[in-house]
């Protein structure tokens, strides 16, 4: 049997990742998985408990004031449906804050868990608005929940999560967030921010692999919700009880995605924290911004609201230009993107997270204008908003 491209592929040559996950990692993360870990040992079960114990201090928080770290194998997708399938009360109903493909699908995990939800929608390119939750919540009394993406990676549009936690604080709800790709990049308040649950995943800002997500959460909640999992394999409290009992997950864990992440949380204390990682990342964007201004391309969101995590860039309006022939072209260079995900305007984005730097963008520019122009297109493109 042959070796697939992939396989042949030498460390120093992969393909920088320019997209909002999987990402580019560091060498050191790519050697921690040469080791193999068994689930029972010892020692790979003291790096669990190390690392849950690592996120609740990179979050600011600790078990002693009522918080846990609890890992689950799967992707984020995998966390965010087990905080509902765990969560919910039979009885219990979940208003869905959505401006993007994220906060879509989890309505499409409600409905498919026959949970009952109603679901508050904003335009792609804006932000949600605390006075309309107020208004639904101070309408709708049998809500018990409320979920919204920090940043929904359809655009990179950043949704305040402060002010909205505060909204579901004063009704007295729970109040869930997805960060997926914004917790360990962005800082998060969680009492600011009135968080309940916050769900990330190995594989985002953390710059680990992909191979587990993870769940923040206040104990006291989690343990009130006693009898209502949906799920034997995504029962969060059934993995906490596991934890506790024998520090084991209770199926087989992820273990190189575990080592892997365990060396990614030493490098991310290395360079300084979160707000270190934030200001490498705002570096990339702003060089990414620059560079592609001076292509003629102009981001689809307003600035304001834009994260410094991923870039949507509406398409050339050329007629010669081809996403598919374009993103070949940049593969072809070593360069990988991301189509885009809107739903009414034709846009491309481009990730500035995991292990990148500002020269990694200059040379992502720099291909970018070499395949335009070997595909004969012009710019400057479309900068109308949706």
């Amino acid at each position: 049997m042959q070796d697939s491209a992939l396989t042949k592929l030498p460390l120093a040559k992969d393909k920088l990742l320019f997209t909002p996950g999987p990402l580019t990692t560091s060498l050191r993360v790519k050697q921690t998985m040469l080791h193999d870990a068994g689930s029972w040992d010892i020692e790979f079960n003291t790096v669990v408990a190390g690392v849950r114990e690592s996120l609740l201090s990179l979050a600011g928080l600790s078990r002693k004031d009522g918080w846990e770290a609890i890992l689950l194998q799967g992707s984020g997708t995998f966390g965010v449906e087990a905080v509902f399938l765990t969560c919910v009360p039979p009885t219990g109903k979940v208003t869905v804050l959505t401006n993007g493909a994220y906060g879509d699908r989890i309505v499409q995990m409600l409905k498919y868990a026959r949970i009952e939800n109603v679901v508050l929608r904003s335009a792609e390119d804006m932000p949600h608005t605390p006075a309309a939750l107020d208004q639904l919540l101070a309408g709708d009394h049998r809500i018990t929940h409320v979920a919204v993406v920090h940043c929904e990676t359809t655009t990179g549009i950043l949704n305040p999560i402060e002010e909205l936690g505060q909204v579901a604080r004063k009704h007295g709800k729970i109040f869930v967030v997805d960060a997926m790709s914004s917790f360990g990049a962005l800082p998060i308040d969680f009492e600011a921010c009135s968080i309940d649950f916050l769900i990330s995943s190995a594989n985002k800002c953390i710059e680990g692999v992909p191979g587990f997500s993870f769940v923040l959460c206040r104990r006291a909640t989690l343990l009130a919700c006693e009898g209502y999992a949906r799920s034997l394999s995504l029962d969060l409290l059934g993995q906490l009880k596991g934890f506790e009992k024998n520090g084991q997950f209770r199926y087989t864990p992820p273990t190189h995605s575990i080592l892997a992440f365990d060396q990614a949380l030493r490098e991310l204390e290395s360079e300084g924290g979160i707000a270190a990682r934030e200001k490498r990342y705002r570096r990339c964007h702003e060089t990414l911004i620059n560079g592609m201004a001076s292509l003629g391309f102009r981001p689809y969101l307003n600035p304001i609201v834009q994260s410094r995590i991923i870039t949507a860039f509406h398409t050339p309006t050329d007629q010669r230009f081809s996403f598919e022939a374009f993103y070949r072209g940049l593969s072809e260079r070593g360069f990988i993107i991301y189509p885009g995900k809107l739903t009414q305007v034709d846009t491309f984005r481009i990730g500035n997270i995991g292990r990148i730097f500002p020269s990694d963008m200059e040379q992502l520019v720099q291909a970018i204008g070499a395949v335009l122009l070997e595909m004969g297109c012009a710019v400057p493109v479309n900068s109308s908003r949706s």
